[in-house]
């Protein structure tokens, strides 16, 4: 699948670029050298590949990982983390180290009802406190299933290193499961929140990739 670098990475790498220029500048050519692995990385860190979704994005019944990580959670709603409404709901929340891809996906098509952003702390992203704490947004899609609505909450969450959530997507956008959705900067965690007739079909400790494994499907 081809690989393409997200716009987020040039101005981010363009600042991690500078010592490098300096060390040129001053004629140390060899330590310039080295320097260029800091850009380079930066780069990198925002490389978005192409995802081929195994089951068609229209399929109603699928909610699929948002985010390339490892699972830290998946089962009931940890106490004083669900959105409101949702204390009764299930809970996936996957963590991304800085060498993940940080694209995020939508876990679910839908209609977007609510996009809210709250400022807050940077802790390390696989705390508990971050999913409260940190600098986050959260995003609400819905979908209407014959004469059932189905609802999806889903928040970027940044960490320690990473300092800025980017979410692309506002209230009113018809978004398909899969889709790109925004990114966070440099380690962060996504929270899934999905009712109990979703059956969750990952567990704590497994490997998630972002618009390929299915958390749960719709019983």
């Amino acid at each position: 699948m081809p690989t393409t670098i997200d716009r987020e990475a040039w101005p981010a790498a363009a600042v991690g670029a500078v010592p490098a220029v300096l060390a040129a500048l001053t004629g140390r050519r060899r330590t310039a050298a080295a320097l260029l692995a800091l850009p380079a990385g930066i780069v990198a860190f925002f490389r978005d590949p192409e995802r081929g979704i195994d089951r068609t994005p229209a399929d109603p019944d699928v909610v699929l990982a948002p985010a390339d990580g490892k699972v830290m959670h998946a089962g009931p709603v940890q106490a004083g983390v669900a959105p409101e409404g949702c204390e009764d709901w299930q809970q996936v929340s996957i963590f991304l180290s800085v060498f993940d891809v940080h694209i995020n996906r939508t876990p679910y098509g839908g209609t977007v009802t609510d996009v809210t952003y709250r400022p807050g702390r940077w802790l390390a992203a696989y705390k508990f406190e971050s999913a409260t704490e940190n600098e986050r947004s959260e995003i609400t899609v819905e979908k209407q299933v014959g004469n059932q609505t189905r609802r999806v909450v889903f928040r970027q969450i940044v960490g320690l290193v990473a300092r800025r959530v980017v979410t692309r997507v506002r209230p009113g956008d018809k978004i398909t499961t899969g889709q790109r959705i925004g990114l966070m900067k440099f380690g962060s965690r996504m929270d899934v929140f999905v009712p109990p007739e979703v059956e969750l079909t990952v567990a704590a400790g497994e490997r998630t990739v972002a618009g390929q494994t299915v958390l749960g499907t719709w019983r």
